[in-house]
């Protein structure tokens, strides 16, 4: 009987600081919400791993005073489609009376005047970071969605503003409580797919034959452990000239500080290694009002020119 009332008081102290250690995170992120502003931009450059902010157009190209169908307290994350008649950009916008994420999109001709449409996605739990990417002539898209317990693959019904949940790939229990900023991409027929687990601060690789097939983690998995510098998948991964690369936001000192490039060097169903691709961050914080305090996205699309440009999203920090 003493045991078994010793028990159920460590079993209610337990939930009890669960519960406030909960609260304190719950409150901290809260805060940082709320003194951030972030916003997309545009940056060109000679490849995707050599980008700055151009001189013929005006960033930052998509605020949350753009959006006009709900209060958004800011807009980033952004990805990037084209299609014959224009330019699609997808995005979270920070939804200020849910606090909860949805995703929306912007149009525009030319890929420098944007217009705001509406939001194309929204669910009972957060959003953000709708990866982009097509196959077989279908757009689907692998939003962040933690909350849903697992990562989620959704397919346009109707392109850009109508999608439908198709599949987990990967359910997010045990070690994958809760999968970040899913990235993925096929090499060699076969695909592939990174993720950040909070839980252990390292991102995971997922591998599978199919798009819609068994997803098993990669025997090299974790990729890069217990670090908040180079774990955090931060845009799309991008293969250029036979090179392939991962781009990973930076989290220290803060969160969104800043996106580094690793190339892939290796890479099959049972190998894995990388290497950094340059000495300094694709992005960093910048000298405008918009990015001075980080930056944390990278979208880049090779043009016909040859030249690169990058969606890429920046914030301030309000005192």
């Amino acid at each position: 009987m003493f045991m078994t009332l010793f028990l159920l008081i460590l079993f209610i102290a337990g939930v009890v600081l669960f519960s406030r250690r909960y609260k304190v995170h719950r409150n901290k992120k809260l805060v940082r919400r709320s003194r951030e502003t972030w916003v997309i931009g545009i940056y060109k450059g000679p490849s995707p791993i050599e980008l700055f902010p151009p001189s013929c157009i005006t960033n930052p190209i998509l605020t949350a005073k753009d959006v006009t169908d709900i209060k958004a307290r800011f807009v980033a994350d952004p990805f990037m489609a084209e299609q014959n008649n224009g330019y699609y950009l997808f995005f979270e916008v920070l939804n200020d009376k849910r606090d909860t994420g949805e995703i929306g999109y912007a149009f525009s001709s030319d890929c420098v005047q944007w217009e705001y449409r509406k939001i194309i996605l929204r669910e009972r739990f957060h959003l953000s970071y709708p990866y982009l990417f097509f196959h077989e002539g279908l757009c689907y898209m692998i939003p962040e969605c933690a909350g849903s317990g697992g990562i989620q693959l959704y397919q346009a019904k109707h392109f850009p503003d109508e999608w439908q949940h198709v599949s987990t790939l990967v359910k997010g229990h045990g070690r994958y409580a809760a999968l970040a900023d899913p990235s993925i991409f096929c090499y060699r027929n076969r695909w592939y797919l990174f993720s950040y687990c909070g839980k252990d601060k390292s991102l995971h690789l997922f591998t599978s034959e199919r798009l819609n097939g068994t997803w098993k983690e990669h025997p090299k998995s974790p990729v890069a452990a217990g670090t908040p510098r180079f774990a955090r998948p931060g845009g799309r991964v991008t293969i250029h000239e036979e090179s392939i690369y991962r781009y990973s936001q930076d989290e220290t000192p803060n969160y969104g500080t800043r996106v580094w490039a690793f190339r892939i060097t290796e890479l099959s169903e049972v190998s894995y290694s990388e290497e950094p691709a340059a000495e300094h961050p694709v992005v960093e914080p910048g000298n405008e009002w918009w990015n001075r305090s980080g930056m944390h996205t990278v979208d880049p699309h090779q043009t016909t020119t040859g030249e690169w440009i990058a969606l890429v999203d920046g914030f301030t920090i309000s005192e």
